[in-house]
């Protein structure tokens, strides 16, 4: 009885971000289903409305002070899916197939291992206003399925290749931006407008190549050690007057 009246009593603050979330595992088994049916553009972009759920959910948990350890380990269960085994899955299949033997079935799983890998020391070692270490899963996935989405004509061990170098940089201590510490008081509105005026401009210009692009600027900024949230960040009266100094 008791356990009955305390699932009844969920506050609804809780289900709504499980319910986003739940947006992306619906994505990523969709576009599992659609690649093996060769379907592999809509695939792709499944993963893509995957990204979307997947940064909704945190930001609607955190707006609604509903987040929970169930929450979270749903969140990395449903980017395991969607972003770890859907796009190796995709790039397996759009430019590797079965005549590569056990390179390619090994180059994909290798990329979907590292992002478990990726999400499992992620639940216990990141600290939530410092940046991600390693490439996030989401990023990774989203690289994979951006280069179908550009139609690049890559050959399958162009492919491997990528897959295994994207799945390394995920496990790897090589720091990148973390959007999650830009707050509405502590953003340079001039630069913000600015780098999205680029990304619209991306989209403009590349069409269905911005997406690959962005991914490919995203890994860059982490392997130049760029952090584009702390750019984008106001500089704190302290910050200035010590760089001054020097």
């Amino acid at each position: 009885m008791n356990k009955d009246k305390r699932v009844k009593n969920i506050p609804i603050k809780m289900i709504i971000p499980n319910m986003i979330t739940s947006g992306s595992v619906f994505c990523g088994v969709s576009s599992l289903i659609l690649t093996a049916h060769g379907r592999l553009v809509p695939a792709a972009l499944l993963i893509c409305f995957a990204v979307f759920f997947d940064v909704m959910d945190g930001r609607v948990a955190r707006s609604l002070g509903g987040g929970s350890s169930f929450g979270e380990e749903l969140d990395s269960l449903a980017d395991a899916i969607s972003f770890g085994v859907a796009p190796a899955f995709l790039i397996y299949n759009a430019y590797i197939g079965p005549e590569s033997a056990v390179a390619g079935p090994l180059s994909a799983s290798f990329f979907a291992l590292c992002g478990v890998l990726r999400l499992a020391r992620f639940n216990v070692t990141h600290v939530p206003a410092g940046p991600f270490q390693g490439l996030p899963i989401p990023a990774g996935g989203l690289t994979l399925a951006s280069i179908v989405i550009a139609r690049i004509p890559i050959t399958p061990m162009v492919a491997m290749t990528v897959m295994c170098f994207v799945g390394a940089l995920m496990v790897s201590s090589v720091p990148y931006c973390n959007a999650k510490k830009l707050k509405k008081n502590n953003v340079n509105m001039v630069r913000f407008y600015g780098l999205m005026t680029f990304f619209i401009l991306c989209f403009i210009v590349l069409r269905e190549r911005a997406f690959l692009a962005m991914a490919v600027m995203y890994i860059i900024s982490g392997l130049v050690k760029f952090d584009g949230a702390a750019w984008i960040m106001l500089e704190h009266e302290g910050e200035r007057s010590a760089r001054e100094k020097d």
